[in-house]
């Protein structure tokens, strides 16, 4: 959990805030809460953390290892009520 905290510290907090609250203006959807754009089960949080969905967010695949995307997934999933 430390490990994926810092991964998101670093990557995404300028965007989601620290605690995923998101934030509009950059176009950044909560995280932090039960409601999921493109679904919340941990196979679809890491298709958009590997991958991006349309508007802002980069594909982190093309910045992170794939170990490292996989720890920044379970912590996101986390954020959001995931088990």
């Amino acid at each position: 959990a430390e490990l994926g905290a810092a991964v998101f510290a670093e990557n995404c907090a300028s965007c989601h805030g620290d605690a995923g609250d998101g934030s509009v203006d950059m176009g950044a959807p909560r995280l932090n809460d039960g409601i999921w754009l493109y679904g919340g089960d941990k196979a679809s949080v890491l298709h958009s953390v590997t991958y991006a969905r349309r508007g802002n967010m980069p594909a982190w695949s093309e910045r992170l290892d794939p170990a490292t995307v996989k720890v920044l997934t379970a912590y996101v999933h986390a954020l959001g009520g995931g088990q």
